[in-house]
């Protein structure tokens, strides 16, 4: 595999900003006891037709002890940085003017904690690019490991052909965080001009596998072998002269104007829990022909029963702005291995929160990061997590839609009238936030289940058929929503009493607080 990182330290260097005794020893230099920079770009041309070096390379990183670069920066405002660029540039086309090729010679100063004193990396070679003076970005790389928590790998330019990417910036061009695959391997990043496709290559080529995944839009890296690791990298083309942002950011809307809701102290209701009927297989005897002999045994047939049940399809996120006299600060809802809906902790395989500023945050093992509506997330492979953007009728009570893959579900009998609510035991295991530990409260603030943002006590009654959901409105102050297969705004259930109940179809869903049910008949 070809050189594309030509990475060398200078040590024993007494000035680090002195160009000269980074470029060249005195004397012959048969005789230098060590390769200087001069030698190192000789010793490593870009192109050569047999020994002869036809090109050599024009753009050099040079990365020095971070303390000489702060005292630089303290006390010359870094004047001597600027001076050690130019002066290297300037022995660089000196030197080897008749080997550039029309390339203009760049050289780039930073520091680096990593550095030992007296010491100078440098860095060299075919994926090794310095932008000139206001080129614009064409490309910004991320990277994940959990598709929720995107970190910045590096920007392309358009005049930067050749990108390497891999674990750590010695060996390649720029390190990317959480590099699964080892020192050796790398992804090579090909670009051949503005109106052809970014190519990707894996370095060498056995060293792991990649494919784009085109409902996601971005690029996976898996490792061989059972327990192979996987790496997301997402390249995002950058609109024309701006630099944009590793991850996109929601803005969030103005919060509505109006009184924002408060607890009250309830009484425990005095009204028993209605049974919940479950509907059995009947025995019947089998006819007897006549002229047979009768069996005493009975034959049982089962008559075919409808299995209707409400699944909770969907967790709807509040707008936190509105609760902001209640104390509550922030809200997070995580996912387990198993991505059903959990209470937050470190066994959440993610973790989705909003807080009083209605700002939504993703949360792994990786970190937390700002996230945009919609977005969509597989922390797991086959598995996707969607986050969905409300209607204009829903902004005013909610920030997003929360999809859950695994959502619980639970049979609903025909025939019964049951009330569902923050105090009824009917669908109790489809209200999963209700517990204090989802909220996080300001100081003073009484502990309170996440139910009382939203959802009242009696909210409404349902009735299962096998046309659809029979829904009455119990409370005035609950807000009903319906919605169709897709999630997508029907109409606000308003008008609905047990006389005249509201019908939710089957595979169409209802939103009451922060729950979004789905009636499956």
């Amino acid at each position: 595999m070809p050189v594309y990182v030509q990475h060398e330290v200078l040590g024993k260097v007494q000035d680090v900003f002195n160009a000269d005794a980074l470029w060249q020893a005195p004397g012959l230099a048969l005789f230098a006891r060590r390769p200087l920079l001069r030698d190192l770009l000789e010793r490593s041309p870009r192109e050569q037709r047999g020994r002869a070096a036809t090109r050599c390379f024009s753009h050099v990183t040079l990365v020095l002890p971070q303390d000489e670069v702060d005292d630089d920066r303290h006390l010359t405002r870094g004047a001597r940085v600027r001076d050690l660029a130019q002066s290297l540039a300037a022995l660089h086309q000196k030197d080897f003017g008749d080997l550039l090729g029309g390339d203009e010679v760049r050289y780039h100063v930073l520091g680096s904690d990593g550095i030992a004193p007296g010491e100078v990396q440098v860095k060299f070679g075919h994926a090794v690019y310095l932008p000139a003076p206001g080129e614009q970005v064409q490309y910004t790389v991320t990277a994940s490991r959990d598709s929720a928590i995107w970190q910045p790998v590096c920007a392309i330019y358009p005049n930067q052909r050749l990108t390497l990417v891999g674990q750590d910036a010695a060996s390649a061009t720029f390190a990317v965080p959480g590099w699964p695959f080892g020192a050796d391997g790398g992804l090579l990043l090909v670009n051949d001009g503005p109106d052809a496709p970014l190519e990707l290559q894996v370095r060498p080529k056995d060293s792991f596998e990649c494919r784009f995944d085109a409902a996601n839009g971005y690029y996976v890296l898996r490792g061989k072998g059972a327990s192979a690791q996987r790496l997301l990298l997402k390249i995002a083309r950058a609109h024309a002269g701006v630099r944009p942002q590793p991850a996109p950011v929601a803005t969030p809307s103005a919060p509505p104007q109006r009184s924002p809701a408060v607890w009250k102290a309830r009484t425990p209701s005095a009204t028993p829990p209605a049974a919940d009927l479950t509907a059995m297989p009947v025995a019947t005897p089998a006819p007897v022909p006549k002229a047979a002999t009768p069996v005493a045994e009975l034959d049982a047939t089962y008559a075919p029963v409808a299995r209707h049940r409400i699944a909770l399809a969907a967790l709807a996120l509040p707008r936190l702005s509105r609760y902001r006299e209640t104390g509550a600060q922030a809200m997070e809802v995580g996912l387990d291995a198993q991505l059903m809906p959990s209470a937050p902790g470190k066994d959440n395989l993610i973790r989705f929160a909003v807080d009083e500023a209605d700002e939504l945050h993703a949360i792994t093992s990786a970190g937390r990061q700002r996230i945009a509506v919609p977005s969509q997330f597989s922390p797991l492979d086959n598995a996707s997590i969607r986050l969905l953007a409300v209607q204009q009728q829903l902004a005013e009570r909610y920030s997003a839609l929360l999809v859950l893959p695994k959502g619980p579900s639970q049979p609903a009998a025909a025939g019964t009238r049951l009330t569902f609510g923050r105090g009824m035991p009917a669908l109790g295991a489809l209200r999963v936030l209700d517990t204090p530990q989802f909220v996080r409260h300001g100081d003073g603030a009484p502990a309170a289940s996440a139910d009382r943002l939203g959802l009242s006590r009696n909210a409404f009654s349902w009735e299962a058929s096998s046309d659809g959901l029979r829904v009455a409105r119990l409370s005035p102050t609950q807000a009903l929503y319906h919605l169709d297969e897709h999630l997508a705004l029907v109409a606000q259930v308003e008008t609905a009493t047990q006389e005249q109940p509201y019908l939710i179809p089957p595979g169409h869903h209802l939103v009451a607080g922060h729950y979004v049910l789905r009636f499956d008949a």
